[in-house]
């Protein structure tokens, strides 16, 4: 295990279907739980899904609010990309190239689960730039 990864706590309305959407759907394993919440690994990071009550919305676009994946490996990449389609997974944004031919250029898709939660995971083609090339602006589709 990494000495440091991440955690992250969202929303859901309904465990069995968050496990079958993460668990079943994206290979996430199943931690602890109870009637209220479920723990899940993504790739050795801390996902908490907990029930609310309170109405959950669909976002207009992919923006502000997303969280993901950057691999390293653009096979794994590819790999869970065939699971999620394997897997009927919804996509919010099929598979696409962002920048091609530019220091920032990488492969990417979005997810959502059943509680409007949106997914990216993504693949640089230049490493350097998932957290360099500060002398570029671009970042994402807006423009």
């Amino acid at each position: 295990m990494n000495s440091v990864f991440f955690h992250l706590a969202f929303p859901v309305t309904d465990i069995p279907k968050t496990k079958e959407f993460y668990a079943q759907g994206l290979g996430c394993q199943v931690g602890r739980e109870s009637h209220t919440a479920v723990i899940l690994n993504l790739y050795g990071n801390q996902l908490v899904a907990h029930v609310t009550k309170d109405p959950i919305t669909p976002q207009k676009s992919i923006y502000p609010r997303h969280f993901g994946l950057v691999f390293q490996n653009e096979a794994d990449w590819e790999t869970l990309l065939e699971r999620a389609q394997q897997h009927q997974l919804l996509f919010r944004e099929e598979p696409k190239q962002r920048f091609p031919g530019s220091p920032l250029e990488h492969r990417t898709f979005f997810l959502e689960d059943p509680f409007y939660n949106l997914l990216e995971f993504k693949y640089y083609a230049h490493p350097e730039s998932i957290f360099g090339s500060a002398e570029f602006a671009e970042i994402g589709d807006r423009p």
